[in-house]
């Protein structure tokens, strides 16, 4: 996949395009909420796949009764669509992890476009954040690229570590075929759905009686 240079002189726009095209494919519209038709730029980057409009409007929908004042864990930011949303939609907190320097330089640029003080932006992997001192989160979204291996590992982590609140809300967004089989026993599944090859649940922490 090609790059292009992050432009860094704040005129709103955020990336050097080389056609409208192609500034349409690295670009994402905040759907609803405080920033509602905000549209932002990120940079191409391999395996940045936004959570498509249709699919994230959807999971908001499922979410909106416990959206606002949650504090919301972001594992694989990329264009930052679901992070945003959240905020845009009243999150108290979100936390962005990504692990390249360049896409996490494009999310601090569009946190400074929105005044986004409630985002906060952790140039790490997934698993190295989740392997530090814990934190519990209300709303985790988990939707790392595809045919890696990796979702059901750093689902055990948020478990096990102390990554969730007792009633936590966890997104997982995979391919269809991935079976997710092995997931904590104490998640319920809510809501699923599919969307061309991608395959979408929320599931719900169920908290033990010692919490």
């Amino acid at each position: 996949m090609s790059t292009q240079p992050f432009d860094h002189r704040g005129n709103g726009e955020g990336f050097l395009s080389k056609s409208s095209a192609e500034a349409t494919r690295n670009e994402i519209r905040i759907i609803a909420g405080e920033w509602r038709s905000r549209r932002l730029r990120f940079p191409p980057a391999e395996d940045l796949r936004p959570t498509p409009d249709r699919v994230r409007e959807t999971l908001f929908n499922w979410l909106r009764d416990v959206i606002e004042g949650a504090r919301c864990l972001d594992l694989f930011a990329g264009s930052g669509a679901l992070g945003f949303e959240a905020a845009s939609r009243g999150a108290a907190n979100v936390v962005q992890v990504e692990r390249s320097e360049t896409v996490s330089t494009a999310l601090r640029h569009n946190c400074a476009l929105l005044m986004a003080d409630q985002i906060h932006i952790v140039q790490d992997s997934a698993r190295r954040y989740l392997a530090r001192p814990s934190e519990p989160f209300d709303v985790v979204f988990l939707d790392p690229p595809f045919r890696r291996g990796w979702l059901l590992p750093l689902c055990g982590m948020l478990e096990h570590r102390g990554w969730l609140a007792p009633a936590a809300m966890i997104y997982l967004e995979c391919e269809q075929e991935l079976r997710l089989d092995g997931l904590p026993m104490a998640w319920k599944r809510l809501r699923e759905g599919k969307a061309g090859d991608v395959a979408y649940s929320l599931y719900q922490r169920q908290p033990r009686a010692t919490e």
